[in-house]
Order: C-alpha cells, then sequence, then structure tokens
C-alpha cells in the first residue's frame, strides 16, 4: 500500500508540473536556435559540410564501373558492365550503401548538402551573426555547393538548381535545369567565393583541404572541360575550349610543381609535403580509411576489393606504353596486333613497360613489401602460385592487383592500422592534361604535345613525337589521361564526355592467365576473357531513382530509362 501511494504521488508532481517538463530543452541534442547563437556550434556546422567532399576509398571502388577493373559481381555497382542498372535498382550504387556503390548515386546525398550549405548561408545573411572569419566561412559554403552541383551534374546532365531551404511538408516542385544553366551557376558560386578565399594552402597546411582560390579554379578547369566536350557540347563550340584551356591556364604558373614521385604522390599521409595538390579530402588516425585492405589480395588477409572485385583489367594493362614511348599494341582496321617497334614480347609481357605501370599495378613476378607475387596455376592444373585466383576466391580472378595508393614498406598491412593518405581531388597532372585537351580541340597541336609531354618525363618517358598529329595525337591524349589518372575515377566520365562509351564500355573485360611448365619452368602468358559489358546510349548518364520522380510531379527521368 504504502508503494502504490508513493507511485500515486510521483505521477501527479509529474503531471502537475508538465508545463515545466515539456517546455524544457532536449538533453539529446542541440536545439537550432542554440546553434547559431554560438560561433563554436556554427563553425562545427560548416566543418560538417566538408562532409561533401566524395572521396574512392570504398570496398567496390568506381574503377569497377570502368575498363579499368574486373567486376566480378553482377549487383551493386555490377549492374553497370552488366548494363542492368534502372531506376528501381540505381540506389545499390548509393555513395550511401555499404560498399561505397563507387560513390555514384550521389542525388539523395547531394541534394541533402544542398540543403544544409542553403539554410547556412540563409543564416550567415545580416548582421546578426558577426566573427572576424565570416567571408571565408561564407565563401567556402559556396565553393562547396559548386562542387556538389558539378558533380550533380556530371552523373545526370540537367539538375534542379536550389538556392533556399524549404520546412519539412512545405509544397514544393522542382524541375531540372538545362546543362548551360548548370554550367552558368557552378561558375557564379566559384566567381562570389574567390574574393574571400585564401589562394592556397600548402599540404602540411592544418588547413588544407579547405577550399581556397587555387582550388575554386581547378574545379573551374574541370568544370569548362566538361561542358566544352562532346556529350556537353554536340556543335563543338570553340568558345567552349577557349574557356577551357584559358581555366587551366590561370594555374599553370601558381606555384605547384609535378611531385618527383610517381609512387608516393598517393601513399604518403595526409599533412606530407607535396607541391603536386591543389585540393584533397584530408584523413587522420581518427578519421582513417582502410583502402589497402579492401585493395590487396588475400596474402596480407585483405579482400581484393571484397569478391576480388578490384583487380586491374587487361584492359589497362595493355595500354601502357613501352618504356621506349611506344604504344605495345596497335589497331590497324580495328584488329589488335603487337606494335613491331615496341618491342613488347608476349612472353615477357610486363618487362619495360611505362614505370606507371609498376606504380599502378601489382602482377605475376611484382615485388611488393618484400613479396614475390606468384599468379600462376600450373599446366596440369593441381598446383598454383599463392596470389593465384586459385589460392583464394580473395584474389582478383585477372591476376593483377591494384598497387596505387598502397602503403609503403615501412607501413603495417592490416585492418588495425589506420591509413591517413588524402583522396586527391585535384593536382596539377591533371590540370596539365586538362589544357593539352582543350589546346588540341583548339587546333594547337604543339602545345598538345608538350603538355602531355611534361607529364610523361616525370617518370622518364619519352615525350610525343611532332610527327603524332590528328587523329593519332587524340588517341595518345585519351591514353595518357588513362594511364596517367588510373583509379583515381576520371575513366567514368572521361569516356562519357567523348562519346565513346559505346564502343569502349561495349568490349569485354579481360584477364591474364598465366600458366606454368612444371617440367620446363616456363611460363605463358595468354589473355582471358571474365565479362561480356553492356552499354547503351540512355547510360550516358545515370538514372534517377524511381521514387524521386513519383515525389516530384515536375521531375523528368533521364531518357531511355
Amino acid at each position: 500500500m504504502k508503494k502504490l501511494v508513493i507511485f500515486i504521488f510521483a505521477m501527479s508532481s509529474f503531471f502537475g508540473c508538465n508545463d515545466d517538463i515539456l517546455d524544457a530543452p532536449p538533453q539529446d541534442r542541440i536545439s537550432e536556435d542554440a546553434v547559431w547563437s554560438d560561433e563554436n556550434l556554427i563553425r562545427a556546422y560548416h566543418n560538417g559540410l566538408y562532409n561533401a567532399i566524395l572521396h574512392g576509398f570504398n570496398i567496390h571502388m568506381q574503377s569497377k564501373a570502368t575498363d579499368e577493373a574486373y567486376c566480378a559481381i553482377n549487383w551493386d555497382i555490377g549492374n553497370i558492365p552488366q548494363g542492368t542498372l534502372t531506376p528501381d535498382n540505381v540506389t545499390s550504387i548509393a555513395d550511401t550503401h555499404w560498399t561505397g556503390g563507387g560513390g555514384l548515386y550521389y542525388w539523395n546525398t547531394g541534394f541533402q548538402d544542398i540543403r544544409k550549405i542553403n539554410i547556412f548561408l540563409e543564416k550567415m545573411e545580416g548582421d546578426e551573426i558577426m566573427f572576424d572569419d565570416k567571408a571565408r566561412l561564407v565563401a567556402e559554403a559556396k565553393f562547396l555547393r559548386a562542387y556538389i552541383y558539378f558533380l550533380l551534374m556530371e552523373r545526370f546532365g540537367e539538375v534542379p538548381i536550389v538556392t533556399q531551404s524549404y520546412e519539412m511538408g512545405e509544397e514544393v516542385g522542382f524541375a531540372r535545369n538545362t546543362i548551360e544553366e548548370c554550367v552558368d551557376f557552378i561558375d557564379a558560386q566559384l566567381s562570389e567565393a574567390v574574393p574571400d578565399l585564401p589562394e592556397k594552402y600548402a599540404s602540411s597546411d592544418a588547413n588544407f583541404g579547405r577550399a581556397t582560390q587555387d582550388a575554386s579554379q581547378a574545379l573551374r578547369s574541370r568544370l569548362f572541360l566538361y561542358a566544352a566536350s562532346p556529350l556537353y557540347n554536340p556543335t563543338n563550340d570553340q568558345e567552349k575550349w577557349q574557356k577551357a584551356a584559358d581555366a587551366a591556364e590561370a594555374l599553370l604558373n601558381s606555384g605547384y610543381e609535378l611531385h618527383p614521385d610517381y609512387t608516393t604522390l598517393f601513399n604518403q599521409p595526409s599533412g606530407s609535403a607535396n607541391s603536386e595538390l591543389i585540393f584533397v579530402r584530408n584523413f587522420s588516425v581518427s578519421n582513417s580509411h582502410q583502402a589497402p585492405m579492401h585493395n590487396l589480395n588475400r596474402r596480407y588477409g585483405a579482400y581484393g576489393g571484397w569478391w576480388a572485385s578490384n583487380g586491374p583489367s587487361q584492359n589497362l594493362v595493355d595500354d601502357y606504353d613501352m618504356i621506349n614511348g611506344e604504344p605495345a599494341f596497335i589497331y590497324p582496321g580495328g584488329v589488335k596486333t603487337i606494335n613491331p617497334a615496341s618491342g613488347y614480347d608476349p612472353n615477357n609481357p610486363y618487362a619495360n613497360r611505362d614505370p606507371r605501370f609498376d606504380a599502378t599495378i601489382i602482377h605475376d613476378e611484382s615485388t611488393y613489401h618484400g613479396d614475390f607475387f606468384e599468379m600462376w596455376v600450373s599446366n596440369d592444373g593441381n598446383t598454383w602460385g599463392f596470389d593465384s585466383y586459385k589460392q583464394s576466391g580473395d584474389n582478383p580472378r585477372s591476376n593483377y592487383v591494384l598497387r596505387k595508393f598502397m602503403p609503403d614498406e615501412g607501413v603495417p598491412l592490416n585492418w588495425q592500422q589506420p591509413y591517413t593518405n588524402p583522396w586527391v581531388i585535384f593536382r596539377l597532372g591533371e590540370i596539365y592534361l586538362n589544357y593539352a585537351e582543350a589546346k588540341f580541340e583548339l587546333g594547337d597541336e604543339a602545345t598538345c604535345r608538350e603538355y602531355l609531354s611534361r607529364v610523361r618525363a616525370r617518370v622518364g618517358m619519352p615525350p610525343i613525337s611532332d610527327e603524332v598529329t590528328g587523329e593519332e595525337l587524340r588517341q595518345r591524349l585519351y591514353n595518357e589521361r588513362r594511364v596517367e589518372l588510373a583509379f583515381e575515377e576520371h575513366r567514368f566520365w572521361d569516356v562519357r564526355r567523348w562519346e565513346i562509351a559505346m564502343d569502349v564500355e561495349n568490349r569485354p573485360i579481360m584477364g591474364m592467365d598465366v600458366i606454368l611448365n612444371t617440367e620446363t619452368g616456363e611460363k605463358t602468358y595468354t589473355p582471358v576473357q571474365l565479362l561480356e559489358r553492356q552499354f547503351e546510349e540512355k547510360m550516358y548518364f545515370l538514372p534517377i531513382e524511381a521514387n524521386e520522380i513519383l515525389r516530384n510531379s515536375g521531375m523528368e527521368q533521364n531518357p531511355g530509362y
């Protein structure tokens, strides 16, 4: 009876003072009013906006959706090479998917981040909130909004431009803006941001990875290059190519230099000195990534991209030149043939190749972390090397393992190691290639060859000969981007903006079978088809999720889906 009286008294007390309790601020989160009245909380909110900067250190890398790697799965990102991506399954390649989805379906996250930026910019209007570097934070937010819109445009083409926040339940209809309007909006955002941004930060500066004038110009370079490309510029408007050339040229003498070592360009910890980097996604010990364990093979307890799906393809391997500067293969009449001037030996296929090959790809008889890699299978099929796909399903079937981004010998390889090398967003090497391409399309082939040759000179490759002109030079330009920027998330977009995907993306993915004759000790190397791919005209842009179309009657689906 005593317990009952106490319970009734306690309940009466609760209801008797419910006005005070219900009016109390929540204890598990910070109220909106508190955020915008506290400078520290405003800065924390602003720092969170940088989560919009995507990176490629995912279980399933974007390369699996291209001819850079063999995608061993037919779900998730595997829907792209299989040609089965639809508005109903497109969220399987969302950046928020547990595999990373190659960071490809960015619609939901992108517009969520835009809303956060719009709220921030609205709160910063007027003089109610004032602190010393307010103008810089506003400029950074505008840069981030421009960056997000570029990511949306390259994925979906025309997208809605949204510059204000809306309340939940508010009736709003969005229509897609034209490509021209999207390009103009991104450019305008950068123009507004630049005056209040610092010119640059050194890669060792704690602020490196924040928006700068140079990062804005690098984004403008990529934006205008895309806008001038055939997919976006079907009339080949030369003024657009000139804008692309001018945007790249503005960075050529800005104090950046090609990093002397192509390997350490990508695998040094965030904060390391590197004069090539313009803008990156940094990592720290408390905010690290596990890229090596996603990309290496079973030798190190890794998974090769899970289901061994980040293994580089023979398609990519074939496109590395020989050390004498000649392509290993030529295609007279569309037929793949060994280039007799190259010195390529099919019985020793990895010898005397462009040094970027060994810096990017581990192959049979490579040495990495002191380990000698063996991808062979015996001629009777009863024995095999430790790194063969027969040894473990976590070893890539292509018989190639990704080397780029992977740590040097002194860094442990295990799941407990926090890896902090940054993901490169913009670097001088790309700007050189952007400039070379724009100049080529403007008819200045000499400058195109000059900047292609500058990129090649870093690794000791011969310059592009003056005799290489016209369509042959275009192909050398395309191939230089392919090998220099391999696995940096350019290939997927390059083959689309060039409108060559109907050819390139319909070619099968190849691997290499390495057969060891147990009696003679000799090896033979035989290319093997691993995946038949399907690409249709509609696939130049991604579909928009079906539910998004249903939610918004004014939203049109991309053609063909």
